[in-house]
């Protein structure tokens, strides 16, 4: 729910309708991407609402090859939210003003993706189901609305960003033993490798021989991170 101020200065209060849900291979925040559209192997599916399965809202949407969602950080909702934040992309010690940053500890818990649109497909039991590549939410997320991706005005290659204008500098050399990448099905290996390449760990942690445990589509991925190569050392 919004709140909008208006001219009088009274507050209204905007009911935000959840369309859909994610379906997606994150049961954990941890090791989620830092953003959207970095890891193409990742397949998640948006599955509407009862109200909302009506197959003419999707009409000629087949034809935009990318999506934008616009979502909610349920897992924040009730989080206190700062003027400033700490972006991994800083070492995580460094503060910037939270509308400088994608941080999801915002006013409003509102989230933003550029998706790859994979296929649509119609089922009797959840209607028309949007199948989509790349996207960085977590199982369960709600969907507020789906807009297409526009490149004419949606992109702009000559933008400046900041501190935000190079791929993620903690990209990892993986060490996956054969024997347990083997118990991961087939289609999910190389989307989970490239998760783990981008180094799930908090910015602030440094080598050490802590273990790490992710959720990844039903496993738990535990590993071990020295000298910029992370070892998978147990699958569940």
């Amino acid at each position: 729910m919004l709140r909008l101020l208006i001219m009088n200065n009274s507050i209204i209060e905007h009911k935000i309708k959840v369309i859909a849900h994610i379906e997606s291979d994150f049961k954990g925040k941890f090791g989620i991407p830092r953003q959207s559209g970095i890891i193409r192997e990742l397949t998640a599916k948006i599955v509407f609402e009862k109200d909302y399965r009506d197959v003419n809202a999707l009409r000629g949407l087949e034809k935009f090859s990318h999506l934008w969602l616009i979502w909610q950080f349920s897992e924040n909702a009730d989080n206190e939210c700062f003027p400033t934040v700490r972006p991994p992309r800083l070492g995580g010690e460094e503060r910037i003003g939270v509308f400088a940053t994608r941080s999801p500890f915002r006013p409003n818990s509102i989230g933003l993706s550029c998706v790859e649109l994979d296929h649509i497909e119609v089922s009797n039991k959840y209607g028309p189901v949007v199948f989509v590549r790349g996207a960085d939410l977590l199982d369960g997320t709600p969907i507020y609305d789906i807009k297409p991706y526009i490149p004419y005005t949606d992109a702009h290659p000559q933008a400046s960003c900041s501190f935000a204008k190079s791929e993620w500098e903690r990209k990892l050399k993986v060490e996956f033993p054969q024997e347990l990448l083997e118990q991961i099905k087939e289609d999910k290996q190389t989307a989970l490798i490239k998760v783990l390449e981008q180094d799930p760990r908090p910015a602030y942690k440094e080598d050490s021989d802590d273990i790490y445990t992710m959720s990844f589509a039903n496993y738990e991925v535990s590993f071990t991170v020295k000298n910029k190569v992370l070892k998978v050392i147990r699958i569940e």
